[in-house]
């Protein structure tokens, strides 16, 4: 072959290249723009009858005549006992106060920045739940007693999620050690009570501990049905974090684990200090997924007469005096929001740890 007609590799391979490039970015804006117009499409409709067709004004039935466009003033007038349930109105005010408290020594810990996280976590895990039972549920300190059964929507879906997830997390992460120590015999009880609660439904949980478990206890000795349901939660969810964290276990460089021994460091100190910070942080995303399903696994409580956020909703948009009006859609699309606000500021929270986590 002559040299005037050879024709380099490498000068044709830029121009291709470039030529795929250019495809791939026409055919990525392409499938946006089909996606974005579909979406349109798909959520107009929605956004009509919740938006522009909806009844925003008034507070009684009459604001709403028919069911062509959501009711929101039966949610601004039943946003309360969404909120709170059958609490007592004099007494809301104890959980305003609790929820205040726990969100304030919460954010100390979400802030990757600020020290001394270990004395805000024991206040939070280890105070915090003391103090709060008090005050939600009185009976002492002249704080009047109000039932666990009046407790409901959206105070007792945070009340049911967050002292699951407090009680389960410690738990879990026992569980995980566990299932990695060095004795045949702890390892297998550990794996084999994890196996066993992550093999049952959530729904036949709940049954077990509302239901069945006063058939065996003693005669008149009874366990309020919200401490049975949160023991339940608590044993499952702790399950799911087991694995979560054993997983981040096996992803730790086994050269950390010789470090840590050639130091002189003891099981309790290496792992404390060295191994479970790496741990944990490996298994953000898993015990993020766990914790938004714990959230919204809380739903399930209407099936043991526990009134949550969905549960409230459901009871009372059965109202007669709205049944002419679309109260019901309204406030599951309310309720929707809520849930979806809440599980997607999660997910946003678990993405920065890693982000920040890859940047260190």
């Amino acid at each position: 072959m002559s040299e005037r007609n050879y024709v380099k590799p490498q000068l044709v391979s830029p121009l291709l290249k470039g030529n795929f490039l250019a495809s791939a970015k026409s055919w990525r804006l392409y499938t946006s723009l089909i996606g974005i117009l579909l979406l349109v499409l798909t959520l107009w409709p929605l956004f009509d009858w919740a938006v522009i067709d909806a009844y925003w004004s008034g507070n009684d039935p009459t604001a709403c005549p028919d069911k062509s466009g959501a009711c929101w003033p039966f949610v601004r007038q039943r946003f309360s006992q969404f909120m709170y349930g059958a609490y007592p109105v004099s007494e809301r005010w104890r959980v305003d106060i609790g929820l205040l408290l726990g969100l304030t020594l919460l954010l100390p810990i979400l802030v990757p920045s600020v020290r001394g996280k270990k004395w805000w976590i024991i206040a939070f895990v280890g105070i915090y739940p003391i103090i709060a039972a008090i005050l939600f549920a009185g009976g002492i300190f002249g704080l009047t007693s109000v039932e666990t059964g009046l407790w409901g929507g959206l105070f007792l879906t945070l009340v049911v999620g967050g002292f699951s997830f407090v009680f389960a997390f410690p738990i879990g992460i026992l569980l995980a050690l566990g299932r990695e120590s060095g004795s045949p015999i702890i390892r297998n009880l550990a794996g084999a009570w994890v196996e066993l609660w992550r093999s049952v439904p959530t729904l036949v949980v709940l049954f077990v501990a509302v239901i069945m478990l006063p058939l065996f206890l003693p005669e008149k000795f009874e366990i309020d049905k919200l401490l049975r349901a949160l023991c339940a939660l608590s044993v499952l969810m702790s399950c799911y974090i087991a694995e979560a964290v054993r997983g981040a276990l096996k992803a730790i460089p086994v050269g950390q684990y010789e470090a840590t021994r050639a130091l002189g460091m003891g099981y309790i100190h290496s792992h404390t200090t060295v191994i479970l910070p790496q741990a944990l942080a490996l298994a953000t995303p898993q015990i993020t997924n766990v914790v938004i399903g714990l959230f919204k696994e809380t739903s399930l409580l209407v099936i043991i007469g526990l009134f949550d956020l969905l549960g409230m909703v459901h009871a009372i948009s059965g109202d007669p005096e709205w049944h002419m009006s679309s109260a019901r859609a309204t406030g599951y699309l309310f309720i929707a929001l809520i849930y979806w606000s809440v599980c997607f500021g999660m997910s946003r929270y678990s993405a920065y740890l890693e982000r920040r986590r890859r940047l260190v």
